[in-house]
């Protein structure tokens, strides 16, 4: 399971909830130890405590046996290649400042509605100290990734006209029209206001006495737009009409329209000069997804990572203070 520390911004709370586990290692095999990881532990509690959050935050949260196999077996790779990563970050003296995680939280509860972030820890389970230690466990692996991996990839210019070459179509433009509309309620006012219209009265300005629609405001203009993205009344009629003309009455399950085109764009094919950043972009991160991807299986091969299946057998999805008090 690859982590993608961009992604981890967007994502709901469970999923941050990493599992801090820095026990000195034992001898032998521990019932209160999962794993082992270049000699760090990932302890029985911990794994326990986090599986029990994951299954709670679920439809299913009451699952047998079987069903929480492939849940233990998920997560289990996750803490294993946090730890990695943690492991790398703390070899190439990556850290992060509280100011950093202060600021990481506050993106965190800016996603809630004032009040709900507290009661959405609450029933995770999770205190603010913890957040803030998971928060800062992603941080130092999204600074891992950037100082020590996307650092080290570049593109050419030969790849960026190779990639633009190889990916024409992507860059083609459809053909745009941009028009205005107004909308009304009965076909008796929108006849009356195309006898006005033919009247010499100026469309912007109905719209904005008459129209229902919010784009009213500004004398219906809608702006360009490609085939596909409005409703296909719209496009039947729109694409059709010549720049300047006014449609008949349209009628759609939004009322009785008027309609007339202000401008049209032909189809073309984008030069490379005008999209170069976008291919730059593409390709920037195709590369730095693949050498992520590297790094992260370079650590792997290169790990001592011993699993207690015996123990992880035994968990059957709540904290053993859990089960035995049931």
């Amino acid at each position: 399971m690859r982590f993608h520390p961009t992604r981890a911004l967007f994502v709901p709370l469970a999923l941050l909830l990493g599992v801090a586990c820095h026990q000195p290692p034992k001898e032998g095999p521990d019932a209160t130890v999962v794993a082992s990881v270049n000699g760090e532990v990932l302890s029985r509690a911990d794994f326990e405590q986090e599986l029990g959050r994951e299954l709670a935050s679920t439809e299913a949260p009451q699952r047998t046996p079987e069903e929480v196999e492939p849940f233990k077996r998920a997560l289990l790779d996750t803490c294993i290649h946090r730890m990695l990563l943690l492991q790398a970050a703390k070899t190439n003296n990556i850290t992060v400042t509280d100011d950093e995680v202060d600021r990481g939280v506050l993106r965190l509860s800016g996603d809630y509605p004032a009040g709900n972030f507290n009661e959405v820890l609450a029933q995770g389970q999770l205190s603010m100290a913890e957040l803030r230690a998971r928060e800062a466990s992603r941080l130092t692996i999204e600074k891992l990734f950037a100082n020590h991996v996307y650092s080290r990839v570049a593109v050419t210019e030969e790849e960026l006209r190779a990639y633009y070459a190889a990916n024409e179509t992507d860059f083609n433009e459809p053909e745009q029209v941009h028009a205005a509309q107004m909308v009304v309620k009965g076909l008796d006012e929108a006849r009356k206001l195309q006898a006005q219209l033919k009247a010499g009265k100026k469309f912007a300005d109905l719209a904005r006495r008459y129209s229902l629609s919010a784009d009213g405001k500004v004398g219906g203009d809608l702006g360009f737009f490609p085939r596909g993205q409005m409703p296909p009344a719209f496009d039947e009629v729109v694409f059709k009409l010549p720049v300047g003309q006014v449609s008949d009455v349209v009628s759609t399950e939004y009322g009785y329209h008027l309609f007339r085109v202000l401008e049209r764009k032909p189809a073309r094919k984008r030069e490379f000069g005008e999209v170069r950043q976008l291919v730059e972009a593409r390709l920037l991160e195709k590369k730095r997804t693949e050498a992520q991807e590297a790094f992260e299986k370079e650590l792997q091969e290169k790990a001592q990572i011993q699993v207690n299946e015996a123990t992880l057998q035994a968990i059957r999805g709540k904290p053993a203070a859990q089960a035995a008090a049931k």
